[in-house]
């Protein structure tokens, strides 16, 4: 939990980096003075100065390597100048022409502009549209008559679009190109190999090998001489291509995902229909709706508009919104919609955009690192340290023992005789001994684990993908193992979003059955249709098979659906009234209008439509059955009770109210009538609708897993606090005798006027917030946040883009969700269920989880490496296990036995604990106490062999050389299957049973039994590379009985209490007044 007074957390926040000093969610603080740079809560907002402290402070022997899935600095840096050169330049361009048409009026009507060229069966060519767009030439827009003209000329129905035929939609794309651009090709798999090799340890083995191969051709000729260096050289190789193959299906992995990001969904009018597209379908001639929170997918001219503003600033880096209309008609693509809606047609695709040259310069991806790979970073930096001391200590001791002439060789015989010894043996003994030191330095730092991460976490990705979500934001899969609440929208996520209209009320009357139109007059029908047809974003039309087909939002279909039963002539309505003004329904106002003048020039028609109570609290007036206009005030209550009856039952309440105005009460000016706020008061109650959205099967139980997972589900809504509250008990997130007085169920208006101190002392008591708006919730993440909480956030509409950024996981929704929320989100939930943001939790752990194993098992080589190679030097001045036999080692551990680990899918099990503390240790005590057990028994074991191997063996009759190759062979035979034993012991840290769903895992199994088949061969058929011997039954058995040892130990191990204060804390105490003490000097 991070303390500290608000500018410190908003400093923190903004950084990356933790408020000073840190307090552990295990309750023990960092020493004051010392400042981790490897110590970033949240990478999601970090500033590239935190993100250069950590790269500065690690202790980096393979850069490549280690750095190689992290955010590269420079070229973020070299793409962000490039967006701005790309944008001052157009800038440049339109500056220039702004300054050529001053006095534009006079100009523009003066203006001479390159009459239209046909081209490929249009009447308006590529140039001529590309030149409009780029420099968004008015003159040239009118001169070719506006939108109008532009359709014409590019054979598109204002209304219905392009008939959408295959054949038609070619031929646009061969006039015009598509709507897709250049994307750098991924690196190819020798970039990789190029890479994999330029390790600082590997090229230096690699110049040993050279020099062991040179010297040894020259000492014992070709035939024999090669050996050595041969054997390094492969092992070197194999290490590399390994490494390479890894890498470069990560690659094409991650290339895949960031297609799927980009591949967005666009609604387009074709044939006279609405249906999504891809974004790369959309062609030159397209007619595209646009409402909040859209996308601009090209660019293109202004058809209508309804108080339309765009945020350009993904092209122009300015954050001001631009109003549009007739004399601003330019839409550059990749904007976004900010307010209002409408129309578009589009007249520039692809490269041929702005959007598209920005994107096919700087579509390169530069990477993302996350909290656990920095932290590993720092676990690196630190066994680095002490990696690289032993590795030292060995060098000095083998040197020494060498020229003082304690060293031997196998059969017996001093390696160095001062004065005797030729030079070229010495310098071969030296190399011998320097490629040992590196060998030890290569497996005791283990640059593996920070690319163990992204191996998990792109493993993850790719399964998420089968579990209905899209990973935006690499970090936001490891962030969700530590969320403690999740803030849930209801519609859509908790319920079905299949909604249908239960229930009206027309006057004081509920209409039985709700469809029935012979109950309604005339009058009070044909005002109901007129508030339905014209204030909507809907549509009606005929489907392909001839049957009528709704389109719009789930609440906009149940209506106009519910519209069409009552015998609403939708497109009839429609032209029979002008529409003057459209206010568009946002999730702040919860409520839309529009104003309508009949085409006979009569009075005009303000229609409302929203949540109930709030439409309510505007109407004066209703009517009745009769068609007769009643006051309001006498009847209030039964309205109220209404409302109150149907959301206590989990109906989403909206009422459709209207006003006339006098015409000349309506400005007549079109710049006037486009700033005209339309009133709201004094309405006339039409109807009141109860619509039913019924609960996701399985959201109870996914809700109950979450709780039962130390996880709270928050529902913050916008519909009534009463359907709120009875979706809550439905779902779960209430219990049936759970307290629903305030704080427990809060309305957003209330917890948004309370003091900010206020605020965090009922924040964590909120199980369900009630009509609340985007700042409400964007309130609520930063109360919880500020008090520790790790929160993730699901939201669908533009306004939600606040919270969803400020959250530790933001969660938009795939089908509901607008483009400006999903861009602002990590995670795309695919099929806006609750049960898919519950799967990506049990994700979140099981990649913390892995990386654990991985750890445990990296570890304990380590230290059964390190400590036999060490004690074995020092004590006899020689190494049992040798340069190739501890690159195959390293294999296992790196790259092996990360894939194996790294790939262990989520189990229940996982939700049966507490969330992660985002700085709780990477190795906890139950993981020192399983590796000190296991690295205890190898290094004791191995040992054994090590002094007493000839004799345990019955090898005292052998010849010395035979004798010591192979008892030297055994120790490195049992300390590989110790590994591979040791493998299964790393997968069930805590429990008995380290066989459970070993199956589900084929990769594991695999990558097992490859190792073992490995091993054979290199024992059995590659002793001259690997410096062993063939082992007979008995010695294999030997071997085998060593290492399943290692199983019961393990589960004898698990008996063993463990002290609850982390050990990490004892050890790095130390170090923190260390690097204090130096700070503070």
């Amino acid at each position: 939990m991070t303390t500290g007074d608000d500018a410190a957390m908003q400093h923190d926040l903004e950084t990356g980096a933790p408020s000073s000093p840190v307090v552990e969610e295990g309750g023990w603080a960092a020493e004051p003075g010392f400042s981790d740079p490897f110590d970033i809560a949240t990478t999601k907002n970090a500033s590239h100065d935190s993100l250069k402290r950590w790269r500065q402070a690690a202790l980096v022997l393979n850069a490549s390597r280690r750095f190689r899935y992290t955010l590269d600095l420079r070229k973020d840096e070299e793409q962000e100048k490039r967006r701005r050169m790309i944008r001052a330049h157009a800038q440049v361009i339109r500056a220039a022409l702004l300054f050529k048409l001053a006095g534009q009026r006079a100009i523009v009507l003066g203006a001479t502009v390159t009459p239209p060229a046909p081209s490929g069966g249009y009447e308006i060519g590529l140039e001529q549209l590309a030149s409009m767009n780029r420099e968004h030439n008015v003159a040239a827009f009118q001169q070719y008559g506006g939108a109008k003209g532009l359709s014409v000329m590019l054979r598109t129905d204002l209304d219905t679009g392009v008939t959408g035929d295959e054949a038609e939609l070619a031929r646009r794309r061969n006039a015009f190109g598509s709507n897709t651009y250049p994307v750098k090709k991924g690196r190819s798999f020798f970039n990789f190999l190029w890479e994999a090799w330029q390790d600082l340890t590997l090229i230096i083995l690699i110049i040993a090998a050279a020099a062991s191969l040179a010297l040894g051709i020259k000492t014992e000729g070709l035939e024999e001489g090669w050996y050595d260096g041969g054997s390094i050289t492969f092992a070197v190789l194999l290490v590399i291509f390994v490494t390479a193959i890894s890498d470069y299906r990560q690659s094409l992995q991650f290339q895949n995902l960031n297609e799927e990001k980009r591949n967005i969904q666009v609604e387009v009018i074709r044939g006279g229909r609405r249906e999504k597209v891809s974004i790369y379908d959309i062609v030159v001639g397209d007619v595209l709706p646009l409402k909040i929170g859209d996308q601009v997918p090209a660019d293109g001219v202004l058809m209508s508009s309804h108080s339309l503003s765009i945020d350009e600033s993904s092209m122009t880096g300015e954050s001001k919104l631009v109003h549009k209309d007739h004399k601003s008609p330019f839409l550059m693509s990749g904007c976004k919609v900010a307010d209002g809606a409408g129309a578009m047609l589009v007249t520039g695709v692809g490269i041929n955009t702005e959007w598209g040259l920005l994107m096919a310069s700087i579509s390169e991806d530069t990477g993302e690192e996350t909290p656990l790979q920095v932290r590993l970073n720092g676990v690196a930096t630190f066994i680095g340290i002490v990696g690289l001391s032993v590795a030292l200590c060995v060098l000095v001791v083998l040197l020494a023992r060498f020229f003082t002439g304690t060293s031997k060789n196998p059969d017996g015989s001093v390696q160095f005789i001062r004065g005797q010894t030729s030079v070229s043996h010495a310098v071969d003994g030296v190399i011998h001994i320097v490629t040992t030191a590196v060998t030890i330095v290569v497996v005791a730092v283990p640059e593996g684990l920070p690319l163990a991460v992204t191996l998990t976490l792109a493993y993850s990705m790719k399964k998420m993908m089968a579990d209905k979500a899209l990973v935006r934001r690499l970090s936001a899969c490891e962030t969700m193992g530590s969320a403690t609440t999740i803030c849930s929208d209801k519609t859509g996520t908790l319920t079905l979003n299949q909604m249908t209209v239960v229930e009206a009320y027309v006057g004081q009357n509920k209409l039985d059955p709700t469809e029935d139109s012979s109950q309604l007059p005339a009058s009070v029908s044909s005002l109901i249709d007129e508030g339905l047809a014209q204030n909507t974003a809907g549509s009606v039309f005929i489907s392909k098979d001839g049957g009528l087909e709704v389109s719009g939002s789930p609440t906009e279909k149940a209506i106009l659906q519910w519209g069409v039963k009552l015998g609403m002539k939708f497109e009839v309505v429609r032209s029979e009234t002008i529409v003057l003004h459209v206010s568009p329904f946002n999730s702040t106002k919860k409520r839309g209008g529009v104003a309508l003048r009949g085409k006979a020039g009569s009075d005009v028609h303000v229609h409302w439509k929203g949540a109930a109570e709030i439409i309510l609290e505007s109407c004066s007036q209703y009517i009745d059955l009769n068609g007769s206009v009643q006051p309001i005030d006498a009847d209030v209550g039964l309205f109220k009770d209404a409302i109150n009856n149907m959301a206590e039952r989990s109906l989403r309440c909206v009422a459709i109210a209207y006003k006339t105005c006098a015409a000349d009460a309506v400005p007549t000016d079109e710049e006037q009538l486009d700033q005209w706020t339309l009133p709201d008061d004094n309405l006339v109650l039409l109807a009141i609708v109860g619509i039913k959205d019924p609960c996701r099967p399985g959201v109870k139980e996914a809700v109950q897993l979450c709780q039962h997972a130390g996880v709270k589900v928050r529902m913050v809504t916008g519909d009534n606090i009463q359907t709120a509250k009875a979706i809550a008990l439905e779902c779960g997130i209430l219990s049936a005798d759970a307290d629903t007085s305030e704080p427990y169920v809060i309305e957003g208006k209330r917890f948004r006027e309370l003091s900010e101190k206020d605020r965090e002392q009922i924040a964590k008591k909120i199980s369900v917030m009630g009509r609340s708006s985007p700042t409400d919730k964007l309130l609520l993440v930063q109360t919880l946040r500020k008090l520790g909480e790790v929160v993730a956030v699901t939201g669908d509409g533009t306004n939600d883009a606040p919270a969803l950024h400020e959250a530790d996981i933001g969660l938009s929704m795939g089908i509901q969700g607008t483009e400006v929320a999903k861009e602002s989100s990590d995670i795309i939930i695919l099929d806006d269920n609750f049960a898919s943001v519950v799967k990506v939790v049990r994700w979140g752990r099981s990649v913390y989880a892995n990386i654990q194993k991985f750890i445990q098992f990296q570890l304990t080589v380590n230290v059964a490496a390190l400590v036999i190679n060490v004690v074995a030097a020092v004590s006899s001045g020689d190494v049992p296990l040798t340069t190739v036999q501890l690159l195959w080692v390293n294999l296992i551990m790196d790259t092996l036995g990360a894939l194996a680990l790294a790939t262990e899918p989520p189990t229940d099990s996982l939700m049966d604990r507490t969330p992660v503390g985002r700085r709780e240790p990477l190795v906890t005590n139950i993981m020192w106490r399983n590796l000190i057990i296991q690295a205890l028994y190898q290094v004791g074991v191995l040992l054994i062999l090590k002094f007493r191997g000839i004799s345990i063996l019955n090898l005292t009759n052998d010849n010395t050389e035979h004798a010591n190759m192979v008892k030297n062979t055994m120790i490195f035979n049992a300390f590989v299957l110790c590994q591979i034993f040791n493998e299964f012991n790393a997968r069930k840290p805590e429990e008995l049973n380290v066989f459970t769903g070993v199956t589900k895992n084929p990769l594991f199994t695999g990558i097992v039994g490859g190792t073992f088949i490995l091993q054979i061969i290199i024992i059995n058929f590659l002793g001259k590379f690997t410096s062993t011997v063939k082992l007979d039954i008995t010695q294999w058995m030997i071997c085998f009985a060593i290492a399943i040892i290692s199983w019961p130990l393990a589960i004898a191990g698990k008996f063993i209490p463990v002290p609850k204060t982390p050990l990490a804390k004892v050890f790095i105490k130390p170090y923190q007044r260390c690097i204090a003490s130096r700070n503070n000097a």
